[in-house]
């Protein structure tokens, strides 16, 4: 098959969590099929870096230039506009453009997008090329978790009501419109089939993990001798941030009373003020973004992931996994990947319990050793990307049952 494959940005280098689902699934892609890649690019230096990176796998890649543009003023530009605001922000006409350019009838049997952002630039072509989204979250039910969690202005809950009336109706196209909508989890296709439509077409590509990178003798660092607890992810990601907040003022004092002596990694990049502000309190510390995260996962004791905004899956918990540091998540923070509690995993959903499960895992070796061996198996077994991508590709050939199976690399 001839698959165009188009996302709003260049996922590499591999520093964000939904960097690492859809370079992985490109790469698992192009290995079955003929890919052409295009991505939106900000300028930047290492433009040229990039395209080899892509070129190494894809039969063409084509870098658009974009700049985010400033986001619409309430009145009249957002009410009198149909579009979500969200989608509306990504649409420019040169990117229209160079796609219709490039989706001419016949050229493509299909093509991949990645979240319904980009749907405006490849719905005109839906009649003649099929196209599919990869959902990293769905939005509606992002927007909605969110809405319920944080503590948003009265203004800003009014400017949130009215996006979510046009965005429910987008999903709704999008469901309607596309070949397949793909998800990270069987929460997220729960919530599309009850919310949005019973009858949208769904597929759930739980996220992988690269299996030669995390090995767990990949990063040969003993663990730290005070028993450590890491939290990693991008510092400025709204679902991050509330997982702080929530384990520094509910959690934290609880776990010191257990445990006096753990200390607290929080790695990841662009901390806001409020991230920075924690590395002033005693035994924790505050890294920023890192080069490589793997000596910071086999330093620390265990990870910890206080999510209480979910939609999607955690790459965090399957690299940690997978490299061999235990895991203590919320239920939603765990959503999607068919862990099971006091196997591969320990889950708690209040603060008391969740400190209690921190306190119970640096506290116990032999729970800590059985925690990583059934990670380790549960990792290799489940989350490695090319059998991901291998049974994604084999569903695109099913959507186009004229055109071959995809190739064996």
């Amino acid at each position: 098959m001839k698959l165009l494959v188009f996302y709003p940005y260049a996922p590499w280098p591999l520093d964000r969590g939904t960097y690492q689902r859809t370079f992985h699934l490109l790469k698992a892609l192009a290995a079955h099929h003929e890919v052409d890649f295009v991505a939106l690019t900000e300028p930047s230096p290492d433009l040229d870096e990039k395209r080899a990176v892509f070129s190494a796998f894809c039969r063409s890649v084509t870098f658009i230039p974009f700049a985010h543009p400033p986001w619409q003023k309430l009145f009249p530009q957002r009410l009198l506009n149909p579009l979500p605001s969200n989608v509306q922000h990504w649409q420019q006409p040169e990117v229209a453009n160079t796609i219709n350019q490039l989706l001419t009838p016949g050229r493509y049997d299909l093509v991949h997008i990645c979240d319904l952002v980009l749907m405006p630039y490849v719905l005109p072509h839906a009649h003649h090329t099929p196209f599919v989204v990869d959902r990293s979250r769905v939005d509606l039910q992002f927007q909605l978790m969110e809405h319920k969690t944080l503590n948003f202005s009265l203004r800003d809950r009014l400017l949130r009501w009215e996006s979510y009336a046009k965005l429910w109706r987008y999903e709704r196209l999008l469901a309607k419109s596309t070949a397949l909508e793909i998800v990270c989890g069987p929460d997220d296709e729960i919530f599309i089939h009850r919310r949005i439509s019973p009858k949208a077409p769904i597929m759930v590509v739980a996220n992988g993990v690269d299996l030669d990178y995390f090995h767990p003798a990949s990063a040969p660092e003993p663990r730290d001798p005070d028993p450590t607890v890491i939290f990693c992810g991008a510092m400025d990601y709204s679902p991050n941030v509330d997982a702080l907040r929530w384990f520094f003022t509910s959690i934290h004092d609880a776990l010191l009373q257990l445990v006096p002596n753990v200390r607290i990694l929080v790695v990841g990049k662009n901390p806001l003020p409020e991230v920075q502000a924690y590395g002033t309190r005693t035994g924790v510390t505050v890294t920023g973004g890192v080069p490589d995260v793997r000596p910071y996962y086999r330093r620390s004791w265990l990870q910890m992931v206080p999510l209480r905004i979910g939609g999607g899956t955690r790459l965090k918990i399957v690299e940690s996994l997978a490299i061999g540091t235990p895991v203590v998540s919320t239920t939603i923070g765990a959503q999607g990947l068919n862990l099971i509690h006091d196997h591969n995993i320990l889950l708690a959903d209040d603060a008391p319990a969740f400190a209690k499960a921190i306190a119970r895992a640096l506290n116990d070796p032999a729970l800590r050793a059985s925690l990583e061996s059934h990670g380790i198996d549960t990792a290799t077994q489940q989350f490695g990307w090319p059998a991901i991508g291998a049974r994604l590709a084999n569903r695109y050939s099913s959507l186009v049952p004229s055109k071959s199976s995809p190739t064996t690399p």
